[in-house]
């Protein structure tokens, strides 16, 4: 039986039987931007607070080896619904992205809309008789390609647009599936009422609520409710630097720049507000005595942003390298809890990847597997309830063993150039197109992937670099191209 600790008005109720016996409900909660570094669970010395997420992590199952199937959002988000790698659905950018004409090589020219002919996750749940809600950020195409054509029967919030458009985090909001609040409403705060509404409505059926957030993502908008603290927390951040000698706050990442520190106190604010979400939404759970029949999931759609041109950027994914846009480990690895029904507390080591979702909660809910659909995905079930599959794709006996891939083909603005990646055990490999270059970390000695270690294997760089070329081959990725008019910097065309 789950229960809040942090909510103790909710407990007494919370220990009461659930009301009904239906189908077990699902919340899925979708960050955006959350770095892997910026929840306490996983980095104890995070300059940030989210004590309702650490709890959750205390409760059910935290991966520490969660991922993003790309360190962008749009791919990501399809990736989760569909069960399939990006590469595979042609959306590797997020949309409609901007690949530049005047760089060394040409994006391909991928999707701009989730494809009407990809049965979502959401579509097999209200075939199953569950109804589906989705609230926040949406990104995966115009209208008609928005949630309502891919079996959600709620959408509040979402449509094209990758962030808060109108006055930004406060209404008015300028989204035509949200009508504006009063002035001064708060977006997260918003979305959480609507979130709640959905619940309390909808207790007596079997649901699916996809709740993304569009918080952290930019613009980076303080909530008015969390700002001061965290201001102050900052100044005493800055009196026990400067007592210290040798502080750096950013370091070169290729061409660009890495944030090394956390001290904004805006973004720390929206953390906490998001944090304070998921703790009302928990909360209601229990009042409603639903907590034992659902299962929460927790994560974000890629690392945080920490890597720019020049400063600008909110935080930092210390000890691991670089953040979103990129396929270091900053840019890939996120949060990721899952807690329910039937899960006992753990922390697991096995790389699991944003495609795992599609057949893991199919397989939560009693419900038959599709893996002609999520034909990349693998079911969690096991690692979750310790027991057989149903059928399906299998975790492999020694999960830690299974190869995961990244292909992110195209210029981004945190200065990543078109490559690859991929993970194998403890070995992680990125290809980079335009610099012509192959690197080779292990992630067990060097977490931080600050030792290339290519050329002192280059057996092992050739075995992944040939599994990594097959995987592509066999899921159609599209590839950048040299681009005829570009000029290297003597002026001559190449």
């Amino acid at each position: 039986m789950k229960t809040s600790l942090l909510y103790p008005a909710a407990i007494g109720l919370s220990l009461l039987p659930a009301c009904n016996s239906k189908q077990p409900d699902f919340i899925f909660f979708l960050v955006d931007d959350l770095g892997w570094a910026d929840v306490g669970c996983d980095n104890p010395n995070t300059f940030y607070e989210t004590p309702t997420v650490d709890h959750l992590a205390q409760q059910g199952v935290r991966f520490t080896n969660g991922y993003a199937s790309c360190p962008v959002c749009s791919p990501t988000r399809a990736g989760i619904l569909t069960g399939k790698y990006p590469a595979r659905l042609h959306i590797t950018d997020w949309i409609p992205g901007m690949d530049p004409k005047n760089r060394k090589l040409l994006g391909p020219k991928d999707l701009n809309a989730l494809p009407s002919k990809e049965i979502t996750l959401a579509e097999q749940l209200k075939k199953a008789g569950y109804i589906t809600c989705h609230i926040g950020k949406w990104h995966l195409g115009p209208k008609g390609s928005w949630p309502e054509d891919h079996g959600f029967d709620i959408n509040i919030g979402g449509w094209e647009a990758g962030s808060p458009r109108g006055s930004g985090y406060y209404s008015p909001y300028g989204n035509p599936n949200l009508p504006d609040g009063p002035k001064g409403e708060f977006l997260t705060t918003r979305l959480t009422n609507e979130a709640i509404n959905f619940i309390k409505n909808n207790r007596n059926k079997p649901f699916f609520l996809y709740f993304a957030f569009y918080t952290v993502h930019t613009p980076i908008q303080a909530s008015k409710n969390h700002i001061q603290h965290f201001k102050n927390k900052r100044e005493e951040l800055y009196k026990k630097m400067n007592q210290m000698t040798g502080v750096k706050q950013q370091r070169p990442e290729h061409d660009g720049f890495t944030k090394l520190i956390q001290d904004n106190a805006a973004y720390a604010s929206m953390i906490a507000a998001m944090d304070e979400s998921v703790g009302r939404v928990l909360a209601l759970l229990d009042e409603l005595r639903l907590r034992n029949n659902t299962y929460i999931i927790f994560t974000s759609d890629n690392g945080g942003l920490s890597t720019l041109k020049k400063r600008g950027y909110p935080t930092s994914n210390l000890p691991l390298r670089a953040g979103k846009g990129w396929c270091y480990e900053g840019g890939l690895r996120v949060p990721l809890i899952i807690d329910g029904p039937g899960i006992k507390p753990a922390i697991l080591n096995e790389p699991v990847i944003s495609t795992d979702f599609y057949p893991t909660i199919l397989e939560l809910a009693g419900l038959p597997l599709h893996p002609e659909q999520h034909m990349d995905g693998i079911s969690l079930y096991p690692l979750l309830k310790k027991r057989r599959h149903n059928s399906g794709p299998a975790m492999p006996e020694n999960g830690m063993d299974r190869a995961i891939f990244w292909h992110y083909p195209h210029y981004h603005g945190s200065t990543w150039t078109p490559g690859a990646a991929m993970r194998k055990g403890d070995w992680k490999l990125i290809e980079f197109y335009d610099y012509e270059t192959v690197e080779l970390y292990n992630l067990k000695n060097d977490p931080g992937e600050t030792i290339d270690l290519a050329g002192q294997n280059p057996e092992k760089t050739e075995e992944l670099l040939k599994q990594l070329h097959a995987w592509q081959k066999e899921t159609g990725a599209d590839f950048a191209i040299p681009n005829p008019a570009w000029k290297d910097n003597s002026g001559n065309l190449k």
